[in-house]
């Protein structure tokens, strides 16, 4: 598995889901080359990382002026750092994950990406590959 943070142009349309048809990403631009989606292997919704914000650390016992515990990314989540002071809308953000089976034809192989729909920016992103 391979992770990035890269930007993609997403075609919304009918494909193949878990449950039968779903409205849902079917074709996306990554770095110039067109992607088809033949499968949704997964679909969910993440909220952003609300445990690192200044507001949330006297709940949790924490000293909000403490860096981040090892281990966890400074900067993770959306809009938010590591002890910064991530405001309402950040700690109520969600992003959409749709995890796709997809290829660029039939002389190439497929692979499983993640697409990501960042509600509060209204752009997309590629998150991981497994290929």
């Amino acid at each position: 598995m391979r992770r990035y943070d890269d930007p993609v142009e997403v075609r919304r349309g009918m494909v193949t889901g878990e449950q039968g048809p779903v409205e849902g990403p079917e074709q996306f631009l990554w770095h110039g080359r067109l992607w088809k989606v033949y499968d949704v292997v997964g679909h969910w919704r993440e909220t952003g990382a609300w445990w690192q914000s200044r507001e949330v650390a006297p709940v949790l016992g924490a000293d909000p002026g403490a860096s981040a515990p090892a281990g966890t990314p400074a900067g993770t989540g959306t809009g938010g750092t590591g002890t910064g002071g991530a405001s309402v809308s950040d700690l109520l953000a969600q992003r959409e994950v749709w995890r796709v089976e997809a290829g660029r034809g039939a002389a190439t192989g497929r692979g499983v990406f993640d697409l990501v729909f960042d509600w509060a920016q209204g752009s997309w992103l590629l998150t991981r590959c497994w290929d």
